[in-house]
């Protein structure tokens, strides 16, 4: 018996689903949730195989719910149209569903996930990568924290720092850890906002008090925090063409 889950805040759908899952008795939702705060817990009581997962829902989306899963359950998307997630979708995803959907194209899905079920199941990453260049999440950083998920509004950052395999993001509130490089904040981020200083650090440059001549070729960052940060040449050259100086 394959255990799953319904994460979708329209009830109707999570209907639809449940009733297209009546010919697929091999399948047992276990529970249905009603946002992605609720799909998080759920995924970590249950461990699910697999979950039908919506993209537009309120608090945090689909995709910023997976980024908070270590590891993810296959997923079947179900969705209304959306430029970023289609884009994603098409290039990384095993299925998903454009709503409204039929029950012949659910039993398609539902057939293609069960031919794929391999240990070799493409990770979720390079999706999660793809999707992440939307415009709205580019706006504010999810994370999880102590149990708890807190979303940061993009101008709450003052600075990010590289730490391992991970970014801590430094808020006036205290700093969190994301499973993510700098790399991709450096993509996803806006370059008229926030600015690669040095290779370990990227900075809001509404928090830059001033800048300070340090050791040969390279300078500080004073923050309105008091934090001192980086700034490589290559930085500097960065620093000057976004603030115009």
């Amino acid at each position: 018996m394959i255990k799953a889950l319904i994460i979708d805040d329209e009830p109707l759908a999570r209907s639809i689903i449940r009733e297209y899952l009546q010919v697929h008795d091999f399948i047992r939702v276990v529970q249905e949730c009603n946002d992605g705060f609720e799909g998080v817990k759920a995924i970590q009581q249950h461990q699910p195989q697999l979950i039908f997962l919506d993209i537009q829902m309120p608090k945090i989306n689909g995709f910023e719910m997976l980024e908070l899963i270590e590891e993810p359950p296959a997923i079947i998307f179900t969705t209304a149209f959306d430029e970023y997630a289609i884009r994603a979708f098409e290039r990384h995803a095993v299925d998903y569903l454009l709503k409204p959907f039929s029950q012949e194209r659910f039993d398609k899905a539902i057939l293609k996930w069960t031919e794929q079920r391999q240990p070799n199941t493409p990770s979720p990453a390079p999706l999660l990568e793809t999707a992440s260049l939307s415009p709205q999440q580019s706006q504010r950083i999810v994370v999880k924290t102590g149990g708890r998920i807190r979303i940061i509004p993009i101008e709450e950052v003052h600075y990010l720092e590289a730490a391992d395999d991970y970014v801590k993001i430094h808020t006036s509130d205290g700093n969190f850890l994301k499973n993510k490089t700098m790399g991709h904040f450096e993509q996803v981020l806006d370059g008229g906002q926030f600015v690669r200083t040095h290779r370990s650090y990227m900075v809001n440059i509404q928090r830059i008090t001033r800048l300070d001549a340090h050791e040969k070729e390279s300078w500080l960052a004073l923050l309105t925090t008091g934090d001192r940060i980086p700034v490589s040449k290559a930085g500097y050259a960065k620093l000057k063409g976004v603030l115009g100086i």
